[in-house]
């Protein structure tokens, strides 16, 4: 499974009137100290009004008021309040009265797209087992068609095709596919309707034949038992999206037999599990932003009892490999930055562990992998991502990379005694790239550049790592991109991105579809700011919790520096966030709306006080150790309810804004867009447009398919365009 915060969009100049259908679209002028920049305005048809029902609690003596609480369907998560529905399809045909008349720009946009992407694209191929797999996709097609052929054979073999699959699905998600240790036997997980609740089907690669074993409501991760006759997976909880187990399956059984490996009672914790590089053992992780507690079973005995790692009330973080007869563990415990401690496996506990990489104020470790000669780990030093080297008897070393500021990681490495390691590479002007790095030779090779069709020259694009100052004196980095000849005389707009949670780093990467802004003349800049961790562990600590207000004014203050800077005037910038980044938008859209041509808010996490409030929602527990638990804590709700955007509405003008969800989302759940669009248009004094599209078939990451996804994304960026004045 794959976790993809969703990418960027567009901007430029101005015009007095659009036609949107027989619908004219006005464009009020709005004046800047620059400048006047007009707006997208409402459509002449009625906007939706929601109604407003009074609803009032109580929580330290501080009543809150919320009159579109009526919008979260009380029979969740099944949505079918006839007077939710009826708003939902509301705003979503206004939606359509606002983009129908532009199906020219959209059309466009999504030709350019797909110029983009290689109908025949295919992975590098990888080893495992004795076979060679890769995927790739057929001309025309959505999904991928997984293949693999004996080392000792020319002939490829189809194992899996997702297109027969999502044939008679509208929205279908291939959550992980495994292999037997045999194999002869192949696994894979699937979600049809967007709301993470996978079903397992184990089919026979000898004889196509399917086992009749229903294995459903499970979360994805799957892991076959070495004898070949059982899985392991993670079990969901009935009613909320929370891994509740790890269960093993016996193949011939009724799931409701399967064995409980490991449960997690605790609903503040998240649940999950992996196998080590050297696939000796199984390592189940109960977890939240604070605290890990990881326990280990051998995978030669799952009977024997499992031995634990770490405990919750140690209260650090770890992650966990093995080989060569010792555990690795990349844990925060001596230092905020990680150290990599090891420790033999047959006496583990934490008393024994010794440095292997001490922690270090300026290195921030972020991944490793162990192989059998060497291991290799993921760094960041001051915000510049790198590899390192550590051979089982040799001095360590780095690998030297093409670009200083680039996004580099660990890629797919299956097998224990591989001697390359496979590396995944990209920067905001260089495709999406693999590279080999041979261990032998310390050759550097590349194995694939992501293809665009129609055509791409990274020698006409630019890209500069800034460093922006913020109020508090600390200095955030600015990634930007944009063409050559781009004129820094604030004449020209600028796309703004941003994240800030779960030290989750924006990497400075590709995205083809960018090049539809850059060569409208867009620069696009994506704000590094605190909540993620791309300048280290601290840098994600200074932006949660009670520091949560660093992140918004972080963006803001990027803005405020790109003005300065004379790369975009003041109230030409777009800027888009989604998810988290979505609570970003809604919270820099309060502070300064004035900054801003228009503003994407995708499936946007605005209602945070009222979700954190909510106990009965899944993942509200395991993220108080996030934003605080506002339940117990009245200090958490004065400074969640001081900032969270819905409740930091005002009567004051805001610019044109897009705003999108997912029915199905369980991440963020839709009646959070829609709460933040019914409240914005019945406060807000402007008559700027604002529209929103509720996907009714899908969840957080929106539609599946590679091309199914072009129109949304089209749609969006038309609308950042119209926001510029830019039909075509």
């Amino acid at each position: 499974m794959y976790h993809r915060p969703s990418r960027w969009l567009l901007l430029i100049t101005a015009i007095n009137v659009l036609f949107l259908s027989c619908e004219p679209i006005k464009v009020t002028e709005q004046k800047t100290e620059q400048k006047p920049y007009t707006r997208l305005t409402q459509l002449a048809i009625p906007a939706p009004i929601a109604k407003q029902q009074a609803f009032k609690a109580e929580y330290h003596g501080i009543e809150i008021s919320d009159d579109y609480h009526w919008l979260k369907d009380q029979g969740y998560p099944t949505v079918d309040d006839v007077s939710v529905l009826d708003y939902l399809t509301a705003e979503n045909q206004y939606y359509a009265k606002f983009i129908e008349p532009n199906q020219a720009l959209v059309s466009s946009l999504v030709e350019e797209f797909k110029g983009r992407i290689s109908d025949a694209e295919t992975s590098v191929p990888w080893q495992k087992n004795g076979y060679e797999y890769r995927w790739y996709f057929r001309v025309g097609e959505d999904y991928r068609v997984w293949v693999r052929r004996a080392l000792d054979s020319a002939e490829e073999q189809i194992i899996l095709d997702e297109n027969r699959l999502a044939k008679e699905y509208e929205y279908f998600d291939l959550g992980t596919i495994k292999f037997s240790p045999d194999n002869n036997w192949l696994a894979y997980s699937f979600d049809t309707d967007g709301s993470e609740r996978y079903t397992v089907k184990v089919v026979n690669l000898n004889t196509g034949e399917y086992l009749t074993d229903n294995i459903s409501n499970t979360y994805g991760s799957l892991l076959f038992t070495k004898e070949n006759n059982g899985l392991i997976y993670t079990l969901l909880d009935e009613k909320e999206l929370r891994a509740k187990s790890v269960n093993l399956h016996s193949f011939g059984d009724e799931q409701p037999e399967d064995r409980v490996l490991k449960a997690e009672d605790d609903t503040e914790y998240f649940l999950g599990f992996h196998a080590t590089s050297s696939g000796e053992y199984l390592v189940i992780k109960s977890g939240n932003s604070e605290a890990t507690e990881s326990v280990v079973f051998d995978l030669d005995d799952l009977t024997k009892a499992p031995e634990y790692l770490s405990r919750r009330e140690q209260r650090f973080l770890l992650e966990v490999d093995h080989g060569n007869g010792f555990f690795y563990l990349l844990s925060n415990d001596t230092h905020t930055n990680f150290r990599l401690a090891k420790v033999s496996d047959l006496d583990p506990k934490y008393e024994n562990w010794q440095d292997f990489i001490a922690g270090s104020d300026d290195n921030y470790l972020k991944d490793f992998q162990v192989f059998k000669d060497f291991v290799a780990v993921s760094n960041s030093i001051k915000g510049i991502q790198s590899l390192s080297i550590l051979p089982n008897h040799k001095p360590a070393y780095d690998i030297s990379l093409p670009e200083k500021v680039a996004s580099v990681g660990l890629s797919l490495n299956p097998e224990f005694n591989q001697q390359h390691v496979r590396i995944a590479y990209e920067s905001m002007i260089t495709p999406e790239s693999v590279y080999d790095f041979d261990m032998t030779s310390k050759a550097l090779t590349l194995r694939k550049v992501k293809e665009i069709p129609s055509g791409y020259d990274k020698t006409q694009y630019y890209t500069e790592r800034l460093m922006a100052p913020a109020r508090d004196g600390v200095a955030v980095p600015v990634s930007i991109v944009y063409k050559k000849g781009f004129k820094k005389d604030a004449s020209q707009p600028v796309y703004l991105y941003g994240y800030g949670a779960y030290a989750y780093g924006m990497e400075p990467s590709f995205s083809p579809n960018i090049l539809s802004l850059l060569d409208r003349g867009f620069a696009f800049a994506i704000a590094h700011v605190r909540g993620g961790d791309e300048m280290g562990f601290q840098w994600y600590l200074d932006g949660k919790l009670t520091k949560r207000q660093n992140t918004f004014n972080d963006f803001v203050d990027v803005a405020q520096f790109l003005i300065e800077q004379h790369y975009v005037a003041k109230g030409n910038i777009s800027i888009s966030g989604r998810s988290a980044g979505g609570e970003l938008m809604g919270a820099v859209v309060n502070q300064a709306p004035e900054l801003w041509r228009s503003v994407k808010l995708g499936v946007p996490f605005v209602d945070v006080l009222n979700t954190m409030l909510d106990a009965s929602l899944p993942l509200t527990p395991p993220e108080w150790s996030e934003w605080g638990n506002p339940i117990k804590s009245k200090a958490s709700f004065e400074y969640i309810k001081s900032y969270s955007p819905y409740d930091n509405i005002e009567a004051k003008a805001y610019p044109p804004m897009l705003v999108t969800g997912g029915i199905n989302d369980p991440r963020v759940t839709y009646w959070e867009p829609a709460k933040w669009t019914a409240k914005l248009r019945a406060t807000k004094t402007d008559n700027n447009l604002l529209v929103m599209r509720i996907n009714m078939g899908a969840g957080h990451f929106a539609n599946t398919g590679r091309y199914a996804q072009l129109k949304d994304s089209a749609e969006e960026y038309a609308f950042t365009l119209l926001a510029h004045g830019i039909k075509e």
